[in-house]
């Protein structure tokens, strides 16, 4: 096993067009060339579309930061997404995004997340319950349980039910079905047919979005009846269904809603899963760093006890979970629409060219990081490495864009992630090293098999 964490093989330089378009379904990371890790920018041309990849930290700023509304999200992205996220604002643009934003950042500013701490908290302990009877000889599919603790997180935080309550558990295991056939980007999207034209998506893909989509629009229509009787919960859900645009007075409709809570289940859910499995695995890869999160939680965290003021002394933890943001973004690649002529590195950018900026490669740019291909969860505390955490490190986007949402994924990824290796020790299981391929999100091609031992009975062993 090499002493670096694994990351996929990149493509031969040169591919046909047929070759990269099945290399690009099978994963589009390693569809990709290695050139890229250094590249400050590479233009891409075929046939059907123009695209340019950016990696220079000024140019994605530009982008991203200063001038988000010249670069709106690409169309191409919605069509690939659309069966489930409909007109979410994840893929809307312009004042239809504004107005959504204005609605939903109020139930995630930094009281709101004290607040639904107690729901992390309860759903961290369901998740060490579920895994302590598993733990043993046999080895554990972590993503499976990783998706299963940060879908537990997304219901009792936004609708006040753990997962076992039915129709959560519905929306769950429809979405375990729906993650594997959805790509992030539709290749349909690409080919030059009129833009009217529905893109085709597979039939089990449209399926699962049309029963995940009914059953997210069941709760939601529970809630509207408890929110008239003055019965609900003070939740994510109520939070967000009864704010109004301070601008225009207006709240989000049942279809709106339905739209939003899609995107919070698959932005709050998925990326989170992803971000915690790779997390544990990387733990379980360099034992050194899983003792000290181990001795760091024990001495902040007592599981009888919920404090929220515990998550601010899990400062390795939260190094670590940050490093697995580094090495795996959920979101390995964010694509941008220029709405006119641009100059980037003295290239003419197209007016409706594809700006590809890709976390997974500007997080690896060897001309910026130092190891950029190994686990070190110290560097933050470096100078370059609080450097690059400013300039060049984006887990969840960036500028008026960013994931509303980040603050609330770093809670709950640190504390999953503490409470867990407090409990258990971890190791990887030999020669099932994980493959990343990216699909909604970059997962294992094969799932992260771990072997997890309860700490107590391991120590007691000694």
């Amino acid at each position: 096993m090499s002493d670096l964490p694994p990351k996929p093989r990149a493509r031969p330089e040169r591919v046909s067009l047929l070759r990269y378009v099945r290399l690009f379904r099978q994963d589009i990371l390693s569809a990709q060339p290695a050139k890229l890790y250094r590249a400050w920018m590479a233009e891409f041309r075929t046939p059907f579309f123009h695209s340019y990849m950016i990696n220079q930290p000024d140019l994605v700023k530009t982008v991203l930061v200063e001038r988000p509304d010249d670069f709106p999200k690409s169309d191409r992205v919605r069509e690939g997404l659309e069966p489930l996220l409909g007109n979410s604002v994840f893929v809307t643009n312009g004042e239809v995004w504004k107005r959504q934003r204005r609605i939903i950042d109020p139930a995630f500013e930094g009281g709101r997340l004290r607040e639904v701490f107690p729901a992390m908290w309860d759903a961290t302990q369901a998740a060490v319950a579920r895994l302590s009877a598993r733990a043993g000889a046999e080895p554990v599919e972590i993503e499976a349980e990783t998706s299963h603790a940060a879908a537990d997180v997304i219901f009792r935080t936004l609708f006040s039910i753990p997962i076992e309550h039915e129709v959560a558990a519905a929306v769950f295991d429809e979405f375990r079905a729906y993650q594997r056939t959805q790509p992030l980007v539709n290749l349909a999207a690409f080919l030059p047919i009129p833009r009217w034209l529905p893109r085709p998506h597979r039939r089990s893909t449209r399926r699962s979005a049309e029963v995940i989509r009914g059953l997210i629009a069941r709760l939601t229509e529970e809630r509207q009846a408890q929110i008239a009787t003055g019965t609900a919960p003070d939740d994510l859900a109520t939070k967000i269904m009864t704010t109004r645009d301070p601008q225009t007075g207006e709240r989000f409709d049942s279809a709106e809603m339905v739209d939003q809570v899609a995107i919070f289940f698959l932005a709050g859910h998925e990326t989170s899963a992803s971000a915690l499995a790779w997390a544990l695995y990387l733990l379980a890869r360099y034992p050194e760093a899983q003792e000290r999160i181990a001795a760091e939680a024990t001495e902040a965290l007592n599981p009888e006890k919920e404090d929220f003021s515990a998550i601010s002394r899990l400062n390795f933890t939260r190094d670590v979970f940050r490093e697995a943001l580094r090495l795996y973004p959920p979101v390995p690649m964010m694509v941008r629409q220029a709405t006119k002529q641009e100059r980037f590195r003295d290239r003419v950018v197209r007016k409706a060219s594809q700006i590809v900026i890709s976390p997974w490669h500007l997080h690896r740019q060897p001309r910026l990081w130092d190891n950029p291909d190994g686990f070190d969860p110290d560097r933050w505390k470096t100078a370059n490495g609080k450097r690059c955490q400013r300039e060049a490190f984006i887990p969840f986007s960036a500028g008026a864009r960013v994931c509303t949402g980040a603050g609330f994924a770093m809670i709950e990824g640190v504390l999953l992630l503490a409470m867990l290796v407090r409990t258990f020790r971890i190791s990887p299981v030999e020669g099932r090293e994980p493959v990343p391929v990216a699909h909604l999100t970059v997962r294992a091609r094969d799932g992260i098999w771990l072997r997890l031992e309860p700490r107590q009975v391991s120590e007691s062993l000694r």
